[in-house]
């Protein structure tokens, strides 16, 4: 039975879908001994997939872990700039990261070799909602509401953060931000624009994934419970 490919090569655990369709445009696929295009399909059984000129093998049994990222980690498999990556090695398959958390940031994220899953809650119609502990300095007051009431970006339209205070002490404040858009360094960025500092930026739940007690730098996989959660709550199966 025939499928496209960028779900083919997910499926196997190469890369998450979005990340495969790039792999079929720079021309690292191929399919029965010519270069793929994005949009082909192939069927398992008969056809032979290459990526970087390398077998896709056959599916190998779907792994789903969180780690708590600390800071000074970057959210991809290499860094051409030699900055630290790997702290999920030790599971003895090959996972990728849903999704991402910059350098400075830390908290809950999700690995996994599941590309289908992976691809459906990155997709922008489930809306997954990822909540972050945010400790801020500067213009403190009615922080929140200009947060939350912030529909433009840099020029850039956004969908509006939910934001609720949750400490403060002296010139620093706690705030919790939930979003779902997920756009490159968006809380920062927010932040910088409503004229405040962030000095500490962390994920604590993202769709239905608790980090929990979870320590910084450690990984653990997924219960059975949490998995099923994950993939029977708002349309992501």
């Amino acid at each position: 039975m025939e499928e496209r490919l960028q779900k083919w090569i997910a499926r196997c655990g190469i890369s998450s879908r979005r990340a495969a369709e790039e792999l079929l445009r720079q021309g690292r696929v191929t399919l029965n001994g010519r270069v793929a295009g994005l949009g082909e399909s192939g069927d398992p059984e008969r056809d032979t997939l290459l990526v970087d000129g390398r077998p896709v093998a056959a599916a190998p049994e779907p792994v789903y872990l969180m780690l708590n990222k600390p800071r000074g980690y970057v959210t991809t498999l290499s860094d051409e700039r030699g900055r630290k990556t790997e702290l999920v090695a030790d599971c003895g398959r090959r996972v990728f990261p849903v999704g991402r958390l910059d350098k400075d940031s830390e908290g809950l994220l999700l690995f996994t070799n599941d590309g289908t899953l992976a691809q459906q809650l990155l997709h922008p119609r489930h809306q997954v909602d990822k909540v972050y502990q945010v400790t801020v300095s500067g213009a403190l007051e009615g922080a929140e509401e200009r947060l939350s009431r912030m529909r433009m970006l840099e020029g850039e339209p956004i969908q509006p953060a939910q934001v609720r205070r949750l400490s403060q002490k002296g010139e620093t404040a706690v705030l919790e931000v939930i979003i779902h858009q997920g756009k490159n360094r968006q809380i920062r960025r927010m932040c910088r624009q409503a004229g405040l500092s962030v000095l500490r930026l962390r994920r604590v739940q993202e769709h239905t994934l608790h980090l929990g007690n979870l320590p910084s730098g450690k990984w653990r996989y997924l219960t059975d419970e949490e998995l099923q959660d994950l993939k029977g709550s708002d349309g992501v199966e």
